[in-house]
């Protein structure tokens, strides 16, 4: 197997998801920041290309809104950031979706796209499955990206069940599932993360309930 030629995508950590109700819930940001953090520091040691993302939903929303506080990516992101970084600002869910990032991902000969940030539920997943029309390979960390409790007339989910539930799924097809520090030795080794497929997911769920 060739050695991916990873790019770090941080999608929206923005102060938006550290409070109100889109707090992100599981894995709690106060557990999930510092895997970012830990993320973002690795890739940078390794000298990988970043790529920090911010979501809007225009001038004067009640979420996400330009030049307010909660649109701006967390200190702890901030502060780590480099010269070298491209930054961007999306519409849609996916990081894809009316951006320049899949061109500049080639220009980059970037291959392998690992996502850290939030929500699981929406930008995570939404960008893990428009990757493979892309065709680029994605890894998922498990550790650094969240969750939040949802509500609507189709069910309730709490956070955990919603995270829990999509890591499977992403890792059953659309991306290579593992933890941050997974991820750190996976770079110093110049590997590919481990990875299920739809298959052998739904084999190992059948035995699970035989």
């Amino acid at each position: 197997m060739s050695t991916p030629r990873r790019a770090l995508v941080l999608v929206d950590i923005q102060q938006q998801y550290f409070a109100g109700p889109l707090e992100i819930q599981y894995p709690h940001h106060k557990e999930s920041l510092p895997m970012i953090g830990r993320a973002i520091d690795a890739a940078n040691a390794a000298g990988l290309p970043v790529v920090a993302v911010q979501h809007t939903a225009g001038e004067g929303a009640p979420v996400f809104a330009p030049g307010t506080p909660e649109f701006e990516l967390h200190p702890d992101v901030e502060r780590r950031r480099t010269a070298e970084w491209k930054s961007l600002v999306k519409q849609y869910g996916s990081v894809y979706a009316g951006t320049d990032l899949a061109g500049w991902l080639r220009e980059h000969d970037v291959d392998t796209v690992t996502l850290v940030g939030y929500m699981t539920n929406n930008c995570i997943l939404a960008s893990s499955v428009e990757a493979e029309f892309l065709g680029f390979s994605t890894e998922v960390l498990s550790d650094a990206t969240g969750a939040i409790n949802l509500a609507n007339d189709a069910g309730f989910a709490d956070a955990k069940t919603v995270h829990t539930t999509l890591m499977a799924l992403l890792n059953s097809n659309w991306a290579a599932v593992g933890t941050t520090d997974a991820w750190v030795d996976a770079i110093e080794s110049q590997q590919a993360l481990a990875k299920s497929d739809l298959g052998s997911s739904a084999m190992a769920g059948a035995a699970r309930l035989a």
